[in-house]
Order: structure tokens, then sequence, then C-alpha cells
């Protein structure tokens, strides 16, 4: 089913090309023959005659008389009788390549990208194309740990087993993992590489500026047959039922948290907002809250509002601790050095 959406997507796009380019093909060529267009364009007489019938519906906003594309046929010939504005083959404008340009050459620097040589031919055409309207060379440098990246980079091509040293924010802790790399990947600028942990068994990623030490093992890296990679396109974080879910009162000044994270539940109101979100752990929740302003408290779970009680109000008698009275302390005796 994959394979055939995505056959189907192609072919359309390629169609889309073709048709844009149609119409200023048979501008120049007034009365030409269809067998002729045809052999020219690489397509079937038939394609064609369906390109051409796609046309007669196409044209400028109004789609009535006078709006739609318009041709005329005599026998196997046929003339553009109105262009709808489309006169010219598509071209893209300096500020149009230069956007692919960079699109391009973060998607070749992306680590594991699949197929890495037809980005590269894609990327000298559209410069050889655009000439000398790109300006000067476009460098793009990706923002993560370039050297921690190509590493990883390396052992996820070279096929072997991984000994990592990673910092677990959910857990505030550093843990030594033995993974089988599978990809590696740039998601929201930072660069992610997925494995399977074999000691959590199951799929993880593991963001490389949080990796502190790799370790190349000898033995190849097994992924199991039941390991799927992550599905990714709503981001790192997917929220699941199973996770502990946490209610926060908020003032104005933190609603941020609201657009910056997945949150199931937002009571709003002219004052404060009542907010419920999926958390991986509320270890993490306590810290989280305790970064926050005076403007959070936390309405569940009980635990949590304990924790961060608990935490807040150490942190407070810490600073409440009266300092050291100076005349309690007994000044230094003056070293031969300092005298002398």
């Amino acid at each position: 089913m994959t394979r055939n959406l995505r056959a189907g997507s192609r072919a359309s796009a390629d169609r889309l090309a073709r048709l844009l380019n149609l119409v200023p093909y048979l501008l120049a060529r007034p009365g030409i023959e269809v067998a002729e267009a045809a052999g020219d364009l690489g397509v079937t007489e038939r394609q064609l005659r369906e390109d051409l019938e796609l046309l007669w519906v196409c044209g400028l906003p109004g789609y009535g008389p006078g709006d739609l594309i318009d041709m005329a046929f005599d026998g196997d010939r046929v003339t553009i009788t109105y262009d709808a504005g489309i006169d010219r083959p598509l071209r893209l404008t300096p500020d149009e390549a230069l956007a692919l340009v960079v699109a391009l050459r973060m998607l070749a620097e992306t680590p594991g990208v699949a197929n890495r040589e037809a980005v590269e031919r894609a990327l000298v055409k559209i410069e050889n194309a655009a000439g000398d309207g790109l300006g000067a060379p476009v460098a793009v440098r990706l923002p993560a740990d370039n050297r921690r990246v190509t590493e990883l980079r390396a052992a996820v091509e070279s096929g072997r087993a991984l000994r990592i040293t990673y910092y677990s924010v959910a857990r505030d802790e550093t843990i030594e993992r033995i993974v089988d790399p599978l990809r590696m990947l740039i998601i929201g600028g930072r660069a992610y590489l997925e494995a399977w942990c074999r000691r959590a068994e199951g799929m993880r990623l593991f963001r490389v500026d949080r990796t502190d030490a790799v370790t190349r093992l000898a033995e190849p890296a097994r992924v199991p047959p039941q390991a799927v990679p992550h599905d990714l396109t709503a981001g790192v974080f997917r929220p699941t039922p199973d996770l502990p879910l946490v209610t926060l009162r908020i003032g104005r000044g933190e609603r941020w948290i609201t657009e910056y994270y997945p949150c199931e539940r937002v009571e709003q109101s002219d004052g404060e907002w009542l907010v419920s979100l999926r958390v991986t752990d509320l270890g993490w929740a306590r810290r989280f809250v305790l970064g926050l302003g005076p403007e959070v408290t936390v309405v569940a779970p009980p635990e949590l509002a304990a924790q961060v009680h608990a935490a807040a109000t150490a942190a407070l008698e810490a600073y409440a601790a009266p300092p050291p009275d100076p005349a309690a302390v007994e000044p230094m005796a003056p070293t031969d050095r300092a005298v002398g």
C-alpha cells in the first residue's frame, strides 16, 4: 500500500510538471501534430490527449468562459488559443532556488539520510540552473555536536553494536547502555540516535548532546524483527494514556506551556488557566515545575504537589540559614611569605 501511494504521488508530481510546461511548449509550436508533441515530451499519444483534456478545465479563478485555458484542434493538430497566463516554462526565482538549495543541503547533512547521492545530484542541477542568481556559495551547518554526530553516523553505517553513556533527563541519572543502532535523525534542530536498547528491550531515541561516551563494539548490531521505528510525524514526544497526567494552574506569564507542550486539556479563563498534560516521569515534572515562576500551582497528582512542596521548602530553608558570624571565625596566622 505504501509503495503504491509513493508511486502515485510521484506520478502526480511528474504530471503537474509536464502540464506546467505543456502550454508554453504548444504556444511556441502552433498547429503541431499530437504525435510529434508526444514524442518530444516523452509520453504516449494517449497520455498527451488526456493531459490536453485536463488543461481544458484549468485556468484562472472564476473558472468561466475567458478564464480557462482554451485550444483548437484541426484533425490531429492542436493550437493553444488562450494560455491563462502560463506563457513560459516554469522557472525558479532566485529566492525559490536559494530556499531549495538550503533545504537540500540540510537534507544532505542530516545523519543517516538515505540516497544522499540523489540529493547531491538535485543540488547540482538547481545550482547550475540558477547560475549567478544564488550569489555566494551556500554553506549549511546543522545545530548539533558535529564530532559526536559524525562518530555516531559512522557507527550506524558500520552495522556494529554500541556501548553508550547516556544522561536521562526523565530519571536525572547517567546510565551505560548497549544499543543496536538503526538510524540517525535530525528533529527540531537536534540530532538523535534511534536504536534498540538491550537494557529497556525496546526502541529508544537518544539525544546526541546527552551522550557522553560512545564505544563501538566488535559484535554486529542485532535489531530484532519486532523493533518498529518511531513515528515522528507529530514530534519526538508522543503522550500515551499510560503516562502520568499532570494538572497545573497557570497564570498569564506561563501560558506559553500550552504552545510548547502537547496538552490534553486547557480550560481558559480571564485569569488563571487549568492545564493537563502527560509526562514521562514525575521526577521530570517536579524539576519542570520548580523551574517555572510563581504563577504555577500543582493541582494533581497529589504526590507531585508534595514533592514540589518538599523541594521548595528545603531550598527556602537553605537560604534562611544564618550566615556565619565573622567575629566567631578565628583569623589565620600570617605565614612567613606574607610577613616577609
